[in-house]
């Protein structure tokens, strides 16, 4: 597999997710206070070392390659399958497009409902944490591969979350224009592909044309979904 494409994948999924934690962590720190929002992210992230420091090397040591590409397709397949649709049924007029301004008010509004420190912490931490296992799990895959390839996927998503890191500091607002639908469809349709292509070859399927054929399985996705969103925007009468 070609480096940069498990970076660019890794980088663009981890943002998205990055971004909605850092939308629960500055609601947090806007209500209350940012002694408990970066507490309860330090914690998060201090799991989140431990379990994909530890899980990460017994995957790949002891679990056989091909139950690991066989369990790693079938994740992704998942998490593909999730992003992707939620980016059709957006593109189709079916659901409203992801706004992180409303989403904070909300996170916001709930954080004031409740007037707890404890309760703030926890959001924090669990939205810390939930983001980042799906990173952690995003990233742990490509070590099924090669050692070269998860280092990029590795390299890609600490890049996203240093940029997004950063962004938050400087701006304190909410990522409204961010274009998260347009991300979310590339990645869906990304790890749709990964989910198929190292499902195959847990499978003992031999793809034809080697890594070339992610090409040709991420056109077919990519069909597919403009087909779904041509054929969704249709009239109920139709």
């Amino acid at each position: 597999m070609t480096p940069w494409i498990a970076a660019f994948t890794a980088f663009t999924a981890s943002a998205l997710e990055f971004v909605e934690a850092a939308t629960i962590v500055m609601a947090v720190g806007y209500t209350a206070g940012w002694r408990v929002a970066l507490s309860a992210t330090a914690w998060a992230v201090a799991v989140l070392l431990i379990v994909t420091g530890i899980l990460g090397p017994l995957l790949v040591t002891y679990v056989p390659i091909a139950v690991l590409q066989i369990a790693v397709g079938i994740f992704l397949l998942l998490f593909g399958y999730t992003w992707l649709r939620k980016a059709i049924w957006r593109y189709a007029g079916r659901k409203s497009v992801r706004n992180e301004e409303a989403e904070f008010e909300k996170d916001v509004a709930q954080l004031k409902a409740h007037h707890e420190r404890r309760y703030a912490f926890l959001t924090a931490f669990n939205g810390v944490l939930l983001e980042g296992l799906e990173v952690a799990i995003i990233v742990i895959t490509f070590a099924t591969e090669r050692a070269g390839t998860f280092l990029w996927a590795a390299a890609g998503a600490l890049a996203a979350g240093v940029l997004v890191v950063a962004a938050a500091a400087i701006l304190r607002a909410p990522f409204s224009r961010i274009p998260e639908n347009a991300m979310g469809f590339i990645v869906g349709v990304m790890l749709l592909t990964f989910g198929t292509f190292w499902s195959g070859e847990g499978l003992g399927y031999t793809w034809w044309a080697g890594d070339a054929a992610l090409a040709t399985i991420a056109a077919a996705y990519v069909l597919a979904a403009f087909v779904l969103i041509a054929v969704l925007r249709r009239p109920a009468s139709a």
